[in-house]
């Protein structure tokens, strides 16, 4: 009945929730098309009531879904209204419509302006059938959650990066103390914290929490607390 190319590998899998008002106006083999499809992407199928057609939660992510696999020329405006509705709740809603005739294609054009939808705001995916409108829901649903996966991925290496430049900061800072070597820097970083809080430790806390030697640690107090002990930072 149809041939399908499996883009999706099993490391990808999400789950697909799908409307079960929606499953029951449908015909039981387009319901066994989809089963099978989602099953050879190693998705997981339930059947749940909720307001959209579909769910996806692909990496992280959520993405609804309304699709009409008959389009009636003269029953249009519920379709809008339920897009605008839905569109308020959902962050990642796409419309698919299966338009396969030039007067159903025209009419959803006028009726996209006459509703006066924003662009984008939701996505409107006309297709020329149902298991090919499937087919594109499976994949969008599938870009969106590998763009929110990189997307963290993106903000984790950031923050890393971020960590190990504040790192080298605070050793550069820290070691321009005369008699501060990399070791000591660490040592504080990793029993006191910032910059801040090493000014305020006592000589006592820092003998406590760190290997520092007793004059390492007197020399760290007078350095940031004597304004008459004059140090000049080491040249890096």
């Amino acid at each position: 009945m149809y041939q399908l190319i499996c883009f999706i590998k099993a490391v990808s899998a999400g789950v697909c929730m799908m409307n079960t008002t929606w499953r029951d106006q449908q015909h039981p083999s387009f319901i066994s098309f989809i089963s099978s499809f989602l099953a050879a992407n190693s998705f997981r199928l339930n059947f749940v009531p909720i307001s959209p057609d579909f769910i996806f939660n692909c990496g992280g992510l959520s993405v609804a879904f309304i699709f009409v696999t008959k389009w009636d020329c003269g029953n249009v405006g519920t379709i809008f209204s339920r897009a605008k509705k839905l569109k308020a709740q959902f962050a990642h809603l796409y419309v698919t419509l299966n338009l396969p005739t030039r007067d159903q294609n025209d009419s959803f054009l006028c009726s996209y302006f006459k509703y006066e939808m924003q662009l984008g705001r939701p996505t409107f995916v006309p297709v020329q059938d149902i298991e090919m409108g499937f087919e594109k829901i499976v994949k969008i649903a599938h870009s969106c959650g590998v763009s929110k996966q990189q997307e963290v991925k993106s903000k984790l290496k950031a923050e890393r990066n971020q960590s190990v430049q504040e790192l080298e900061n605070f050793i550069r800072v820290v070691t321009s103390i005369p008699g501060i070597d990399n070791h000591d820097a660490n040592a504080l970083n990793q029993a006191i914290g910032s910059i801040e809080r090493i000014a305020k430790a006592s000589k006592e806390y820092i003998l406590e929490t760190t290997d520092l030697s007793a004059d390492k640690a007197e020399t760290i107090v007078r350095f940031f607390r004597d304004s008459k002990f004059y140090l000049c930072p080491k040249i890096i």
